[in-house]
């Protein structure tokens, strides 16, 4: 790699970005074309971090030949990431037609589709603090079945643009779209219909793969870590953060805490007898509830079976 190219693609990302920051694309062309020309390795794209200043032009520019060329690279630049030991490519000269459509809606609705049986791979290595290795190789999933049910279709596309909310799939080199429909695919398999069950699974989903707190979700999910039919059913706490984990983790230390001591609290005795199960082994407290010139109300606790009781 030269330190030269480093230097010139660095430059051209620095001003993509201010572009992007302003909302004004104008001379966006010009740096595309000149990143089109260069001869880019996966060893440059993970140092200059240039995938992510053109997808921000790629998203704010309202040019179709701004648009579509920096699609291009970005098609192109993907490829690097199947090719065996990162290697180089050129620009988006030669591209494969875009997967990133909409799929059509045709007339007739039908949202009864038969899954093929399918088995989840991945080969994502991750250390202990949880980081994604920007040099993981995605294994491709068996594609999901097509459907035509609008809600379905609605679902998959909402799923795709959580999964690229924080723009680690263009280093990753997931497939979004497709990965949303496989998440979707195992959420509609569950529940057989789009009833408010299945489209609360969805939202809560679409949450946490869009939470900033909790990145590591995201990407887990598209390094493969996380499988689709895993990720369709994990619940609030499983994807919750590991910041949110630690937290509950501590409340319900405190819970318990507090429970034990409001059992241990007041005094034993044998003097009375729970109505439940019959035995004498019992804690009791006595507290002032009515005026002064009254008797104390005495709270009684069962040892044995948990039952309160008020002995007046």
């Amino acid at each position: 790699m030269s330190k030269k190219e480093e230097e010139e693609i660095i430059r051209i990302a620095k001003k993509m970005d201010k572009m992007a920051q302003k909302k004004n694309g104008s001379g966006a062309l010009d740096l595309l074309k000149e990143l089109k020309n260069m001869p880019m390795t996966l060893e440059l794209l993970q140092s200059t971090r240039i995938g992510m200043s053109v997808n921000a032009i790629r998203k704010q520019s309202t040019d179709e030949e701004v648009t579509s060329l920096a699609k291009s690279l970005i098609k192109s630049w993907k490829k690097l990431l199947d090719e065996p030991g990162g290697g180089g490519g050129g620009g988006g000269d030669k591209v494969p037609e875009e997967k990133k459509k909409d799929p059509p809606i045709p007339t007739t609705s039908s949202s009864q589709n038969s899954p093929e049986p399918r088995e989840e791979s991945s080969s994502s290595n991750f250390g202990e603090s949880g980081d994604v290795p920007t040099n993981t190789l995605i294994t491709t999933f068996p594609r999901a079945p097509s459907t035509s049910d609008s809600v379905r279709i609605k679902c998959r596309e909402m799923l795709s643009n959580a999964l690229q909310a924080g723009n680690d799939y263009i280093a990753i080199g997931a497939d979004c779209d497709e990965l949303g429909a496989q998440i979707e695919e195992c959420i509609f398999q569950e529940f057989k219909n789009t009833d408010m069950k299945y489209k609360n699974r969805v939202r809560s989903r679409i949450a946490n793969l869009k939470d900033v707190k909790n990145p590591n979700l995201r990407r887990n999910v598209l390094c493969g870590n996380v499988a689709p039919d895993r990720m369709a059913q994990m619940t609030a706490e499983e994807m919750a953060s590991d910041e949110l984990k630690e937290m509950r983790k501590n409340l319900t230390k405190e819970a318990i805490r507090e429970h034990q001591m409001a059992r241990t609290g007041g005094t034993q005795t044998d003097l009375f007898v729970c109505g439940k199960c019959k035995k004498k082994n019992c804690t009791y407290t006595q507290v002032q509830t009515r005026s002064a010139d009254e008797p104390m109300t005495t709270f009684v606790f069962c040892n044995e079976c948990g039952n309160r009781w008020k002995f007046c």
